[in-house]
């Protein structure tokens, strides 16, 4: 009996996790969805599937709109897994903490953004002949550039003096790579940190409680 109600509360526990966190959670079921509709095409298929969807410069230029709201659903299986831990343990928290709506500003915000200003960047050097013009075709999608907004914006909720070492180590991360490639995803992903961080005005008069049942 002891072991049943134990199994009963760590179920309520978890229930109550996801029931406070559904954008999240939705946003990962489409994904292991189209991962799983993407697993079982051919090699072929998945590449035009993938270019079609992707937020790169000639999609963005025919269809903006569509692609950059379909590119956030599309992931490859090797990550899914992955995503599911990082959504777990930081999409949840972050959507508990701000609510479903400035979450969702905030991913939307973070994932436009971050596109725009790293194709922008892309358009800038193609006008200069400083990049491969096949770049403007190239395959660019997922989650990443709002996991990584949400994850910039978490950086408010960590008290004192913790924070700033979290904020370290993202930019640590994300700076490098741009130094050293300076590729579309790694201005994107630095461009998301930083919208990320200019979203602090939506964190404010938020309170985080980890009590189960409990939601600010």
């Amino acid at each position: 009996m002891a072991e049943q109600t134990v199994r009963r509360r760590r179920q309520l526990v978890v229930v109550d996790w996801i029931r406070r966190a559904p954008a999240t959670y939705l946003w990962l079921t489409l994904l292991a969805g189209t991962t799983t509709v993407l697993v079982n095409l051919r090699p072929a298929a998945q590449q035009h599937l993938l270019v079609t969807w992707s937020t790169n410069l000639h999609n963005l230029g025919r269809d903006p709109v569509q692609v950059l709201l379909a590119s956030a659903l599309w992931t490859d299986a090797a990550s899914l897994a992955v995503y599911a831990v990082l959504f777990t343990a930081l999409l949840a928290p972050a959507e508990h903490w701000l609510g479903t709506g400035r979450w969702l500003i905030i991913a939307v915000v973070g994932h436009v953004g971050a596109t725009l200003i790293s194709v922008g960047d892309l358009a800038a050097d193609l006008s200069e002949h400083a990049a491969d013009p096949r770049l403007a075709d190239d395959v660019d999608v997922g989650v990443s550039y709002a996991l990584v907004a949400l994850c910039a914006v978490l950086t408010y909720r960590i008290p004192y003096p913790w924070r700033w070492i979290y904020l370290a180590g993202g930019l640590a991360l994300l700076i490098p790579p741009v130094i050293w490639h300076g590729t579309v995803t790694d201005i994107g992903h630095l461009s998301a940190l930083l919208i990320g961080l200019l979203c602090y005005p939506l964190t404010r008069g938020r309170r985080f409680s980890t009590r189960a049942g409990h939601s600010p």
